[in-house]
Formats: structure tokens, C-alpha cells, sequence
């Protein structure tokens, strides 16, 4: 291993024994890197290696810091990946996202409370003034995000929030809009809230299962996350104008 990869395991032992917690500044570079030892240009190697995955913080003219180490902080990298998708890596992130969201119903059936139930619907009652994509992708984040949320669960919600961003979500949502598809698509919203309100984890699951699955199909379909397309024939039509 390189200089810069022991300072980086060293850091993480660190953080991993509590000799290092979220929002402590780190020892002088040079006091470290003798800590360590290490050199001073490996320290920073490994610094900036571990402030590019939000473990560190570099405040310019103050030090070093732990972040947070909030999931949703660390599981940022994951969203950059989401936004550089290709064809074939977006439905598998669907694939993986039907198996956490359908997790994330069984729970919010167990774990219902009022309140959850009043912001559900809330949220469901909203979807009847959405007029555009925009306003259909803030209904959707929403009621995703609530739903992950009741499982009490930062990992789960934090790779929810991640697998699709606002991006993914307009095109899924622009599709579904020409396809004529929205209004059964908040219909199964509208299900799921139902299964979640009479407390039956297993429907709740199943549900969501087939409403991310829909999805699925959908960008099976459309042209251009089609494995098979010939590219050369202009009678199918192109992505852009599927989504």
C-alpha cells in the first residue's frame, strides 16, 4: 500500500475507534503526519481523497474537519452516479430501487401513525392541482421520500433519495405524461397510501413492487432503453421524443 493509502486507513481507524467524531478538527498537518508516518504530501493526498467522499471537510485558513458523516452526506457520491447513467446501469438502479422502496412500504405500514397518514394524504390530495412535470416530480419526490422516511431508517431513506434524482424523475414523469399514463400512475400513489393507512405491510410492499415495476416496463419500452433498437430507423423515433 502507498503512503497515502495507510494515512487513509489510519484517518479512518481514527474515526472508527472515536479518537476522531463529527465536527473535530484534525491535528496539525505536521503533528499528524508524524502521527502517522507519513509525509506531508500523502497526508493531503489522503485528505483530499476523503474530502471528495464528504468524510473531511477542509475549511480554508481554519483546519480540517469530520463532516457529519450523516448517510445521506456520505451516499452523495452515489446521486453523481445516478446523473451519469447510461441506458443499461438506469434500469438497474430501478431494479434496485423496486427492492428498498417496496422495504420502505412494508415499514411504513407497520410503523403508520396519524400523522403519517395526514401527510400522506396530504401530499396525494396536492397531486389533484399538478398541471405540469415539474409539479409532478415534487409530488412524486415527496411522497417517496415520506414513505422512506416512517422506516426510521437513514441508510434506507439516503439510497432512495439518491437512486433518482430530480433528472431521471423528469423524464420518467415527461413519458408517462405523453403516454397518457399519470393518472394511473398516481392511482397506484393513492394505493399505496390506502395499504399503509389499513396497516397491511404485505399489501403496502406489493404494491409498491408493481408501481415500481411499471416504471420499469415503461423504460423498457420506450426507444431508446431498448437493447434491440435498430438506430438507423427513423420510424421509431428517438428517446427525446419518448421522454
Amino acid at each position: 500500500m502507498s503512503q497515502t493509502d495507510n494515512a487513509i486507513d489510519a484517518i479512518k481507524r481514527m474515526i472508527q475507534l472515536g479518537e476522531l467524531r463529527p465536527g473535530d478538527r484534525l491535528p496539525p498537518e505536521r503533528e499528524l503526519g508524524e502521527r502517522l508516518g507519513v509525509s506531508r504530501n500523502s497526508l493531503r493526498e489522503a485528505v483530499k481523497s476523503l474530502e471528495t467522499i464528504n468524510v473531511l471537510a477542509v475549511r480554508r485558513g481554519d483546519g480540517t474537519y469530520v463532516t457529519s458523516l450523516e448517510p445521506s452526506l456520505l451516499l452523495e457520491g452515489i446521486g453523481f452516479l445516478v446523473d451519469i447513467h447510461d441506458d443499461a446501469t438506469l434500469l438497474e438502479m430501478f431494479g434496485v430501487r423496486r427492492i428498498l422502496e417496496s422495504a420502505a412500504a412494508r415499514s411504513a405500514a407497520i410503523r403508520a401513525t396519524p400523522d403519517l397518514i395526514e401527510h400522506l394524504e396530504a401530499i396525494a390530495e396536492s397531486s389533484k392541482d399538478a398541471t405540469s412535470v415539474d409539479n409532478l416530480v415534487d409530488h412524486d419526490t415527496e411522497f417517496h421520500r415520506v414513505i422512506a422516511s416512517a422506516a426510521a431508517n437513514r441508510y434506507l431513506s439516503g439510497m432512495l433519495d439518491t437512486l433518482s434524482s430530480s433528472t431521471v424523475r423528469a423524464r420518467v414523469w415527461r413519458g408517462l405524461a405523453q403516454g397518457g399514463s399519470v393518472e394511473r400512475t398516481l392511482a397506484e400513489h393513492r394505493a399505496i397510501l390506502d395499504a399503509v393507512r389499513a396497516g397491511d405491510p404485505d399489501l403496502a410492499a406489493a404494491l409498491m413492487t408493481a408501481h415500481i415495476a411499471g416504471v420499469e416496463s415503461w423504460l423498457r419500452g420506450a426507444s431508446r432503453w431498448h437493447p434491440d433498437q435498430d438506430d438507423g430507423d427513423d420510424d421509431k423515433g428517438s428517446a427525446d421524443d419518448d421522454v
